[in-house]
């Protein structure tokens, strides 16, 4: 006889429902990109066709404004360097990054942002104000507050 479990919390537990948010927080930035001016546009044109996806933020997120060398990205993005290396040769052949030589190892290339991955870069960060504004707007100031203090406390 098989017993009447409630599995009810699979739907409404904390891991799922942030998983749902950072979705949906990443696809209003992204449509957000894909509508800016600043974009140029053959990224603008990328994101409107849905061909950059959250995995591409990573880069984004996570790229030093100095440059990173490919596996300290992947630590960052909490990716394996193959995966990252494949985000990497998408954004390249974009035009948002290139990979240089290293100047502490001539051995080792460092990525760093092109001009058009800078601007991406400037729009992204706009894009976030935008949505987390919307955010705000959708919760209140005082849960947008608690809920930015509850994550930055948990991730510590």
């Amino acid at each position: 006889m098989a017993l009447a479990i409630d599995d009810r919390w699979r739907e409404t537990h904390l891991g799922r429902l942030l998983g749902h948010a950072m979705r949906r927080f990443d696809a209003r930035v992204l449509a957000l990109m894909a509508h800016n001016d600043q974009v140029p546009l053959a990224l603008s044109n990328l994101a409107a066709r849905d061909q950059i996806s959250a995995a591409h933020i990573h880069i984004t997120r996570h790229l030093s404004l100095q440059g990173s060398r490919l596996t300290d990205l992947a630590q960052a993005a909490g990716m394996s360097k193959q995966a990252m290396g494949n985000l990497v040769d998408q954004c390249e052949a974009w035009g948002l990054v290139k990979r240089e030589r290293d100047g502490r190892d001539a051995r080792a290339r460092q990525v760093v942002f092109t001009e058009d991955g800078l601007a991406w870069l400037a729009a992204f960060q706009m894009a976030v104000a935008q949505a987390e504004s919307e955010f705000k707007a959708s919760v209140g100031n005082e849960i947008a507050t608690v809920v930015a203090l509850g994550l930055e406390a948990y991730c510590m």
